[in-house]
């Protein structure tokens, strides 16, 4: 305990500094992680190359609403097919915050780093778990996804508390998408699409719709074949989500 609310980023370095273990585990507070979660992350971390591994999310409020269960739906998503496949190729590019394990010796390496980042001249104060994976990548460790090992934290039920969480998030996704993208080179090719398909893929839905809102406003034409086209590709890929997640 510190003395004030420091923000999350000095509370783990202070923890960290204190800890005399092995391996540390990074929980949230909002976060309950099943009993086995601990094993089952220590053996991932038995191999000397692992720099962090992480658990598999759900939403603890998942019957709350038709937000928490959509977002449920989200999180099986980015472990069990994200996660998953980046795993498979060598590197999970952001082990989540809620429930991540990390090798201390490495921590330790790092910490200096990951205390003096600073954004746009200010000392940052988001995006802590991907930019914490970035630097265990740029050092030369793996990370990895544990797939049995279940923790389940609480997820925003109201649709502004959400987006604001999701605006922080793309933040941070694309301010260490920058920093990191250096690293693919050296990374499996199947990385370097995931990575430009995620800061892609927005952008260019963000660019379609501005193109038929001025089309809609310039010429009193409708962009049919952008609507349908955007309207197709969201629902293929949301049935597609909906399957896998059950």
């Amino acid at each position: 305990l510190l003395q004030s609310n420091v923000g999350k980023r000095k509370a783990q370095i202070a923890a960290i500094r204190r800890s005399f273990g092995d391996l540390v585990l990074n929980v949230d507070c909002d976060t309950e992680i099943a009993s086995d979660v601990v094993s089952k992350l220590v053996r991932k971390m038995q191999d000397p190359a692992v720099g962090a591994a992480m658990g598999q999310l759900t939403a603890s409020n998942r019957n709350d609403s038709w937000l928490t269960g959509l977002i449920d739906m989200e999180y099986w998503l980015a472990c069990n097919e994200e996660r998953a496949a980046q795993t498979r190729f060598g590197a999970v590019m952001c082990c989540c915050g809620p429930c991540a394990m990390y090798r201390r010796s490495a921590l330790m390496l790092l910490l200096d780093q990951y205390e003096t980042q600073f954004f746009r001249g200010k000392p940052s104060d988001f995006g802590e778990d991907r930019h914490l994976t970035i630097l265990m990548l740029k050092a030369g460790f793996r990370t990895e996804y544990v797939p049995d090992a279940i923790a389940a934290t609480v997820v925003p039920d109201k649709l502004l508390p959400y987006l604001r969480q999701q605006l922080r998030w793309a933040r941070s996704t694309y301010r260490d998408t920058l920093l990191g993208l250096h690293l693919l080179p050296g990374l499996d090719r199947y990385l370097t699409l995931d990575v430009l398909g995620q800061n892609l893929g927005p952008l260019l839905l963000a660019i379609s719709s501005i193109a038929a809102i001025a089309q809609l406003a310039l010429t009193d034409s409708v962009p049919w074949w952008t609507g349908l086209t955007i309207v197709a590709m969201t629902m293929v890929r949301c049935s597609v989500a909906a399957l896998r997640a059950g």
